[in-house]
């Protein structure tokens, strides 16, 4: 039995012994032990897409971060609304986590007549991930322009372009009818199934050209076969520091950026989504990750969830009008 030299001895080790019980009868924090086993990754597009390798480049570093293995699985089909719709459905417990992209949250319900999943109620989005701009490519031995000025003049001269894209309602599209419209041209929409089926169409001159993910034309750029004209981000792109901003190149309000983010399910305790929004923020401030990204097209990014949550919601408001204005509707 312990000997209390004085009351407050003893009111202090009854505190201390109060204190260790409440600790042992408590469960461990969310934070502290998640994940005690493999985390699955759902990404909702095939293998080889910019969501497929960006996704991998992180899992890499939350797999060192963690000491625990993020298993990506591809869920292709509908526009990604499958795999998203796979992570909505999961318990959640943290352990199935999606690569949600810009479609899910502010153009796929303006274009899909139903929708397996509502974003905002259904998705808890722990961080934004990365963006990265769209860029305005031709073939360069097709198209003999080599600004967005001459383009739009040998558009007007032509009477109509068709212009491709990864599919109906993408942000590629969407930039492509958004395009049309503010340049005052006719341009006819061709829906191929990626950059893999676009580019070859573009080099035999069945397209005209194409306002596509950066991330998938960097090579062809680099090679010649393709001629940048510009990108649509706010600033020049550091890797490609010669080609214009689509305002630069004289179109005014075109600041387009596919963007990501990861999501889980709802009911997931908040001290697991904050853990991954933390790890998001150091990631993003590592410049070797950042030149990783910069290759392949992109930008790394993080956020908290009301910050993920405002931006996509910015978003959708932008989105709905130029999906009405393409006409576009899927099944």
């Amino acid at each position: 039995m312990p000997i209390f030299t004085s009351s407050l001895d003893r009111r202090a080790f009854l505190t201390s012994s109060a204190a260790a019980g409440l600790a042992l009868a408590l469960p461990a924090r969310a934070d502290d032990t998640w994940p005690t086993h493999p985390v699955r990754v759902i990404v909702p597009y095939p293998p080889g897409g910019s969501t497929d390798v960006l996704t991998r480049i992180l899992m890499d570093r939350f797999k060192d971060m963690l000491g625990q293995s993020f298993v990506v699985e591809n869920r292709g089909g509908a526009g990604g609304n499958i795999g998203i719709a796979v992570v909505s459905g999961a318990p959640g417990d943290g352990y199935t986590m999606g690569a949600a992209t810009i479609g899910h949250f502010a153009i796929n319900q303006y274009l899909y007549k139903t929708m397996p999943f509502d974003a905002e109620k259904d998705l808890m989005p722990a961080s934004l991930t990365w963006e990265l701009p769209n860029v305005f490519v031709v073939a360069s031995d097709r198209v003999p322009v080599k600004s967005v000025a001459e383009f739009i003049a040998y558009a007007k001269q032509k009477g109509n372009v068709t212009f491709g894209s990864p599919g109906v309602g993408t942000s590629p599209h969407l930039s492509g009818v958004l395009f049309a419209k503010t340049a005052g041209i006719n341009a006819t929409h061709v829906p191929f199934r990626g950059a893999a089926q676009t580019i070859p169409a573009m080099l035999s001159g069945d397209v005209t050209f194409a306002i596509d993910n950066l991330a998938s034309y960097v090579g062809t750029i680099q090679s010649g076969q393709m001629r940048a004209l510009a990108v649509t981000s706010a600033k020049r792109w550091p890797t490609m520091p010669d080609v214009p901003t689509m305002e630069e190149a004289g179109v005014k309000d075109f600041v387009v950026t596919s963007w990501a983010a990861f999501v889980f399910p709802k009911g997931t305790p908040r001290p697991i989504i904050d853990k991954v929004a933390a790890m998001m923020k150091t990631i993003a401030a590592d410049e070797a990750v950042q030149k990783r990204f910069q290759v392949a097209g992109a930008r790394c990014i993080s956020s908290t969830m009301e910050d993920a949550r405002a931006y996509a919601a910015r978003e959708a408001a932008k989105w709905k009008d130029v999906v009405a204005l393409s006409g576009a509707k899927v099944e």
